[in-house]
């Protein structure tokens, strides 16, 4: 091509260029005006992230200086050797509602450990109330700055009623960076959820409910101290879609128990038959053998150690002795058959969960409590290293939501705001899906009645 070619082309080819810049402007402006109030905050944040970075790196410690020239110019043309470059980390920055997402790539001696002990300095500059960083793939940072808590924003859950991908993990909701939390309850036999009342235990569980309802490889049994019968209380709305449901009389809690622990006999002893496995899990839940969940709330309702001599007072503490044994089976037991229970109360002491329940449970939570003690109960001795994550000081009303537990794959404590499920949500869920519900112990009778048959037939 000649140059004059290359002349008349260059209007075209700017046009070109004007034309997707407009086209890239129009698509951020659309962006811009479509977002909510606090993501458009977070966009202009997200603008001058992008623009002061290269000033700020150095004056951050996060700048490395290249001292070899490159290979292409060894020497100058007028013969001086070529000035040390500065390298400073290249960035891609995006926003949503909390802050700025920043994707870094590292250099030698700017890496992990740089970018984490510069935080602070990050968090000041780019005024955020915190900012993380955390490996995302080799030679790449993953910088979470938030503008806003997500700790003290309250937020709303809505069901969608879809089968949920995977049905062992439980969607707890955001921690103090606003990144999603999860927990895997494949192989789990128990959870304990701790806290003062109202600050969030069965919102939780009616969320997960909620979510995993749609399912048919799941089936609930709830034992709720603190109302009679099911029409009463929090899980009122969600009765349909449990098999089994019991208020705060001892003795029909003690016959649920005993019923979910011939389940896990009966499970136990036809497995291998049933499903050519000795664990569930190796499988997974399905219709004909769901994963079965025993809710326990306001647990020392039905484990409390009762004092005293007469005939009514001993025959309450038989029973709340035997429910303890009866639970502590399930617990122990009933991991590898498909057995979860998940266990709520105000206080974790050995009162209200007996410590041979309490400390097999893999997975804890809490919400806010009152005194150190409590949160040494419910999360363990560990958590008095971590006082910003103690639960204790999640007593202000804000943080009504709000729960700290140990993280799996985490170092230390997490504090995780989770949402609120409104009342229609739950009932629209449970009459969408109360046609779902069945009794785990005739699934599991129905198989064996197959099996026997079959064998009859080979016989003959």
């Amino acid at each position: 091509m000649t140059v004059g070619e290359i002349v008349g082309t260059a209007p075209a080819v700017a046009g070109a260029a004007l034309a997707l810049s407009a086209v890239w402007a129009l698509w951020w402006v659309v962006r811009y005006v479509r977002a909510d109030k606090m993501t458009r905050a977070s966009i202009r944040q997200a603008i001058r992230v992008r623009r002061g970075w290269r000033r700020l790196a150095p004056m951050a410690g996060l700048s490395v200086t290249d001292k070899t020239p490159p290979a292409a110019v060894i020497v100058a043309p007028d013969g001086k050797v070529p000035k040390p470059r500065v390298l400073i980390p290249k960035i891609k920055v995006a926003a949503d509602r909390y802050g700025v997402v920043v994707r870094a790539v590292c250099l030698p001696k700017v890496s992990l450990a740089e970018f984490q002990r510069a935080a602070p300095y990050l968090a000041d500059a780019w005024r955020c109330t915190r900012v993380s960083v955390l490996p995302d793939k080799p030679g790449h940072l993953l910088i979470r700055g938030v503008r806003v808590d997500p700790l003290i924003v309250p937020t709303e859950h809505i069901p969608t009623g879809e089968v949920p991908e995977e049905l062992a993990l439980w969607r707890l909701g955001l921690d103090e960076y606003a990144q999603p939390i999860d927990v895997s309850l494949s192989d789990v036999p128990g959870v304990t959820v701790a806290g003062l009342p109202g600050f969030g235990k069965t919102s939780l569980i009616n969320k997960f409910i909620c979510d995993t309802a749609p399912s048919e490889a799941i089936q609930y049994a709830v034992a709720d101290g603190k109302v009679t019968s099911s029409h009463e209380g929090d899980y009122a709305d969600l009765a349909q879609r449990m098999f089994a449901f019991v208020g705060d009389d001892l003795e029909e809690a003690n016959a649920l128990f005993k019923r979910l622990v011939k389940l896990r006999r009966d499970r136990s002893a036809s497995i291998r038959a049933v499903l050519g496995v000795k664990n569930m899990w190796h499988l997974g839940p399905s219709a004909a053998w769901p994963l079965t969940v025993l809710i326990v709330d306001e647990a020392h309702t039905y484990f409390r150690d009762y004092k005293g001599s007469d005939a009514q007072t001993k025959k309450l503490a038989a029973l709340a002795a035997d429910n303890a044994r009866l639970v502590e089976d399930l617990v122990k037991k009933g991991r590898s058959v498909g057995i979860l229970v998940i266990i709520a109360t105000q206080k974790a002491t050995g009162d209200a969960i007996p410590t041979f329940i309490r400390d097999v449970c893999p997975v804890g939570l809490s919400f806010a409590q009152k005194t150190a003690e409590a949160a040494v109960v419910a999360l363990g001795e560990d958590i008095r290293n971590w006082p910003d994550a103690n639960p204790t000081a999640l007593q202000d009303p804000a943080y009504v939501g709000v729960a700290s537990m140990a993280h799996q794959g985490r170092p230390g404590f997490t504090r995780i705001r989770t949402p609120y499920v409104a009342d229609e949500d739950a009932a629209r869920i449970a009459a969408d899906t109360a046609h779902l519900t069945r009794d785990p112990a005739e699934l599991l009778d129905a198989q064996l009645s197959g099996l026997a048959e079959t064998d009859a037939l080979e016989t003959v």
